[in-house]
């Protein structure tokens, strides 16, 4: 009987599978988008940023909106929509002319990513058994991580045989073609909507206003200058967004971010972690792009090559890692990760001009096993005993946290990395490549700084079994 059961909702997880290795194929491809389109159109690199920032901003930000509305709509309905805005999206990316253009076309690849990724956690927090929900995690972190792992280098390839518009048509393919796919085996069930009335309008346009606004401050500063025009206005439009956002979410009836699921030590304290920790990954993806770039400008395709081991690392840290939390304390497991991760960063210290394919895989390999099994572990601190009812509406909520820590992690190292690169050129007469290796060292002791506040944090978690 117990195998029965195990059989049926490991088969009824099949299209969210199938939906999570989409977004991790490509997201694994377009690693290199970024640093291609902004060398094409012959702008300086600090317009990663941008690029970055805007599809990780819209998946953060909307998470707990389509979230919210999966809990009427229905699973399978929220997560068709969201394979559909991911398809629109990566062809106006295919088709971009502009920086504004792409900024558009990633911030709406980033919406169908907020519909799909909510609804697949939502199907593990309320269909795996409570004892098996680590698991179930890990396994979700392998989708997505395993999909990654050789989506930089093969994107890497195509990019330098056709160019990065092919590469994105390819998506587009691939897109097209798991829509199919989670059509045909999500079957459909009944599902009573719940009525539109009750949905929180007001507070979900001032939670896409404050915290895009909130995640253009670090960027602004450090593009623009701290006491620039651009970052006051930036600042001044924040506070107001977040005054409206807590005056919208008391007065809600079912607000988008709500307070009892938020105001929880064990949600608190692991989402501190997050934002010290989780960010350093995208932020390194891209700075270890650039860094090649300056400093072997001849081998940048080692750089996807590493990237590939990085997301290896991750798929091993979320299935070796991961689901020792469902049986030993999480946050015993979370303090042997976060080592895992400084070390991975340490290793940046020792990256030079002619830093080698070996240690360039070492430090990002290192470096994603460790947040591979974090990010197992914090999904079962904070996500555990949600009601069936929000499961939705929490896990979008939680998404909202865990993605802005990339844009956080981008808005804030990336920045810090490539001005600094330009600074110490201008400024101290150093040449491309011994800036960057500078820069990057600066970088590394940053983030174990970072790190160690996480683990210091760690020990004040809530424990999640009792004696």
């Amino acid at each position: 009987m117990k195998n029965s059961q195990t059989d049926s909702y490991i088969k009824r997880f099949i299209p969210y599978a199938l939906a999570a290795f989409l977004i991790g194929i490509v997201g694994g491809l377009t690693t290199v988008l970024g640093p291609a389109f902004v060398q094409d159109m012959n702008l300086n690199y600090n317009n990663t940023t941008w690029t970055a920032l805007s599809l990780s901003l819209s998946t953060a930000v909307c998470s707990p909106i389509l979230g919210q509305l999966s809990d009427m709509w229905g699973r399978r309905t929220t997560l068709l929509f969201g394979i559909i805005i991911f398809t629109i999206g990566n062809i106006l990316t295919a088709i971009a002319s502009s920086l504004i253009f792409m900024l558009i076309a990633r911030f709406i690849v980033g919406v169908g990513t907020a519909a799909i990724a909510p609804t697949i956690m939502s199907y593990i927090v309320t269909e795996f058994p409570p004892e098996n929900m680590a698991k179930g995690f890990s396994l979700y972190m392998l989708i997505s991580s395993s999909a990654v792992i050789f989506g930089p280098s093969i994107g890497v390839l195509i990019l330098e045989s056709w160019g990065w518009r092919i590469l994105m048509w390819i998506c587009v393919f691939l897109s097209i073609l798991f829509f199919i796919l989670c059509l045909v085996t999500h079957k459909k069930v009944l599902h009573k909507p719940k009525k539109i009335e009750h949905f929180d309008s007001l507070g979900a346009f001032f939670v896409i206003t404050f915290f895009s606004f909130l995640l253009c401050i670090p960027s602004f500063g450090q593009n623009f200058g701290w006491l620039s025009s651009s970052l006051i206005i930036v600042t001044i439009l924040a506070v107001f967004s977040l005054i409206g956002l807590i005056i919208t979410e008391k007065r809600a009836y079912k607000p988008i971010l709500s307070s009892k699921f938020i105001y929880r030590q064990s949600f608190i304290l692991p989402i501190i972690i997050l934002f010290l920790t989780q960010g350093l990954m995208q932020a390194n993806m891209t700075n270890i792009i650039v860094f090649v770039n300056y400093t072997q400008p001849n081998n940048t395709a080692i750089s996807g090559y590493a990237i590939s081991i990085m997301y290896l690392g991750m798929a091993l840290g979320s299935i070796l890692i991961g689901p020792l939390s469902d049986r030993i304390e999480p946050k015993r497991i979370l303090t042997v990760s976060l080592i895992l991760t400084a070390i991975g960063s340490g290793i940046m210290l020792l990256f030079s001009e002619y830093t080698t394919f070996i240690l360039l895989a070492l430090s990002l390999g290192m470096l994603g096993f460790g947040l591979g099994g974090n990010a197992t572990i914090f999904m079962k601190i904070v996500l555990s005993h949600i009601p069936s009812d929000i499961a939705g509406s929490g896990t979008g909520i939680y998404g909202l946290f865990r993605d802005l820590a990339i844009p956080f992690g981008v808005a804030l190292f990336v920045p810090m990395f490539t001005n600094r690169i330009s600074n110490l050129i201008e400024m101290s007469g150093l040449t491309v490549p011994h800036a960057a290796v500078n820069s990057i060292h600066l970088l590394s002791l940053i983030e174990l700084g970072c790190i160690i506040i996480g683990l210091i944090i760690v020990q004040f978690l809530p424990k999640i079994y009792e004696k």
